[in-house]
C-alpha cells in the first residue's frame, strides 16, 4: 500500500510542471490574474475605446458637430443706413421691403422637422417673438407670411395681408411679411434660427441664406455674431440681421413690438 506521501522524485516532477513565480521588484510575489479577470478587464477596455471612437462618429452621423456653437461678437460699427420703416401691417410693425426672398414653405400636418410639429392650431404655452431681417448685397429681401404653414391661406384686412390659417401651423411661423417669428409652442424649449429656416425648408450658413450664396454676416441686437448662424438663439424679442455679400447695412432696430 502506497504510504499517501509524496517521495522526493515526485515533488520534484510537480514543481517543474509549475510555472515559476512571478515576483515584483522588492521580491515579493506579485499578483496574479485569472483568466476570467482578464477577459472582464479587456472587455471593459474594449467599451472604453469604443466609447471614445463611436461617439464623434454617432454626432456626425446625427447632424452633431465638434465645433463650438456661435456667440455674440462686439457691437457692430459701420454699414450703410438702414432703410427707413416702410407701412405699418398687420400686426403692428413696419412690413419690410424688397421681394421676398423665398417663398414660405413648412411641414405636411402632422409631420415634424426638428422635432417641431406641424400641428391643427396653435401652441401657447411657450409664446414670445424675435425679428428677423435679410439683406442681399445692401438691398431688403422679406421673409414672406405663411413660413410654417401647410397651405397657408392668406386673407385681406385694412391693414394688409395676413396668413391667418393653414392645414396646420407649425410651433415657428409667421404671420405676414414684417419678419416676426412667432415663437409659439407646448414646451419651452430653446429654438434656434436654424430651427426656422428647417421649418421653412430653406438652407441657413456662413455662405448661404436660403437660394442666395455668399458671405454672410449676422447680427443680433446691434452685435456681430461669431460663429454658425444656425445656433443664433430665438429670444425674446431679439432683432436678428442676416446680410449676405457687401455692401453691409447698419441694424435695423424696433422701436415698438406694438405688444408683441
Amino acid at each position: 500500500m502506497p504510504s499517501g506521501k509524496k517521495t522526493r522524485q515526485q515533488r520534484r516532477a510537480e514543481a517543474r510542471r509549475k510555472p515559476p513565480a512571478v515576483r515584483s521588484k522588492d521580491g515579493a510575489p506579485a499578483p496574479r490574474f485569472s483568466t476570467r479577470t482578464l477577459v472582464i478587464g479587456g472587455a471593459v477596455l474594449a467599451v472604453a475605446i469604443g466609447l471614445g471612437v463611436g461617439l464623434p462618429l454617432a454626432l456626425s452621423r446625427s447632424g452633431g458637430s465638434a465645433s463650438p456653437p456661435g456667440h455674440l461678437g462686439p457691437a457692430f460699427k459701420g454699414g450703410k443706413a438702414s432703410p427707413p420703416n416702410g407701412k405699418t401691417g398687420f400686426e403692428g410693425i413696419p412690413l419690410e421691403s424688397g421681394p421676398e426672398i423665398a417663398p414660405a414653405g413648412g411641414p405636411s400636418p402632422g409631420g415634424s422637422v426638428d422635432g417641431i410639429a406641424c400641428a391643427p392650431s396653435e401652441q401657447l404655452l411657450f409664446h414670445i417673438h424675435a425679428r428677423l431681417t435679410i439683406f442681399v448685397n445692401g438691398k431688403s429681401r422679406a421673409v414672406p407670411a405663411g413660413v410654417g404653414f401647410g397651405s397657408p391661406v392668406v386673407e385681406q384686412t385694412p391693414k394688409g395681408p395676413v396668413v391667418g390659417s393653414g392645414t396646420c401651423v407649425a410651433w415657428l411661423h409667421t404671420h405676414t411679411t414684417d419678419g416676426i417669428i412667432h415663437i409659439e409652442s407646448p414646451v419651452q424649449r430653446t429654438f434656434t434660427l436654424g430651427n426656422f429656416f428647417d421649418v421653412w425648408g430653406e438652407s441657413l450658413s456662413k455662405t448661404q441664406v436660403g437660394p442666395v450664396t455668399g458671405n454672410v454676416t449676422a447680427i443680433v441686437d446691434g452685435r456681430t455674431w461669431v460663429g454658425d448662424p444656425r445656433t443664433i438663439p430665438l429670444t425674446e424679442h431679439a432683432q436678428i440681421q442676416l446680410e449676405v455679400g457687401t455692401p453691409l447695412v447698419a441694424p435695423v432696430r424696433n422701436t415698438s413690438w406694438a405688444g408683441l
